[in-house]
């Protein structure tokens, strides 16, 4: 059953006229149309949950897409979280990867945290999620956000949070938040006004340089041994997302000079046009990466997701090449 007050009352609270004008071309057709019916119930069928990944899902109008109206809601529960478990000066910092609306998101991010008088600093776009993890660390943040649908079908969109500072405990600093944080957020963020109603900053945020990716590679290539590099062929794919050019750089600083990127997916591109699923831990994602290895007679494959905060690694067998599993890489990491 559609609510049709419902819906027109999001479309007057939707700060972007693009989804604003979507739902209403939804909302016309659904007089006459099953088919935009059905997808308008589907949009307002409930609000996106928040939980220990945060909030991901279909971009579009409607209180269950990924939008800039569940954004600022999303980041307005954040802050009255923060607010209420460490204080009025609580600190955020955001980062965002290259997917359709992520720099957006940030930035009305951004603009909420600054309304609520929080302090929040923006990293440059396109930055890997684990340079936002650090980042939480390494800046002493109350919390990070991270704009990122990870290793999801390019129609999504994602946003990811990160207790730290004050908000956490040491061991879970940076790392995904876990019950009953998710449950807490989740209900401040149920609490929140209509997003035209959510107090936007015009500017106050904080802009970072590439000062915070650049400590993350020095910390990260302090863990490799001295000397230990060798003369290993790898072959890198970013598979079309943002991690490409801090892994090379990473690679390149802790010794290893041989890394072949696999061009067509070197480039963040939000389409992910060379895979259907962009994920390195599904069958096929590898197609190409594999191909180069063979050609440049490599050693070792390293794949990343495309916010690079998943790794897979295959390595040349008697029957072609093997995907190791995830407890055979978290082995040798370990």
């Amino acid at each position: 059953m559609i609510d049709r007050t419902e819906i027109r009352a999001w479309i007057d609270a939707d700060p972007d006229p693009v989804t604003q004008d979507e739902v209403q071309d939804l909302l016309e057709r659904a007089i006459t149309d099953d088919a935009a019916a059905l997808e308008l119930a589907d949009r307002f069928s409930g609000f996106l949950e928040f939980g220990t990944a945060g909030l991901r899902g279909a971009l579009g109008g409607g209180p269950n897409r990924m939008n800039r109206a569940v954004v600022i809601r999303a980041a307005a529960g954040l802050a009255a979280y923060l607010r209420q478990s460490v204080g009025a000066d609580f600190h955020v910092v955001i980062g965002c990867d290259a997917r359709r609306g992520s720099a957006q998101f940030a930035r009305d991010t951004a603009a909420v945290v600054t309304a609520a008088g929080g302090r929040a600093q923006l990293l440059p776009p396109r930055q890997p999620t684990p340079v936002l993890a650090f980042a939480v660390l390494h800046l002493d943040a109350d919390a990070g956000v991270m704009v990122t649908a990870s290793h999801n079908p390019k129609e999504d969109n994602g946003y990811k949070v990160y207790l730290g500072g004050r908000a956490e405990e040491d061991s879970g600093r940076g790392v995904q938040i876990v019950p009953p944080a998710d449950t807490e957020i989740a209900a401040a963020i149920a609490a929140q006004p209509p997003a035209n109603e959510v107090p936007l900053a015009d500017s106050g945020w904080g802009q970072l340089g590439d000062e915070i990716r650049q400590a993350y590679l020095e910390r990260a290539v302090s863990l490799v041994p001295k000397g230990r590099a060798g003369q290993l062929r790898i072959v890198h794919t970013a598979m079309h997302g943002v991690g490409g050019a801090t892994a090379l750089e990473a690679f390149a600083r802790a010794g290893f000079d041989d890394v072949h990127p696999v061009a067509a997916q070197a480039e963040p591109d939000p389409d992910f046009p060379t895979v259907a699923f962009p994920n390195p831990e599904e069958p096929g994602a590898l197609d190409l990466a594999i191909e180069l290895a063979e050609d440049v007679n490599a050693q070792l494959i390293i794949a990343n997701d495309p916010d690079a905060d998943r790794c897979a690694v295959a390595i040349p067998s008697a029957g072609g090449w093997r995907q190791l599993t995830g407890d055979e890489v978290g082995w040798l990491l370990g």
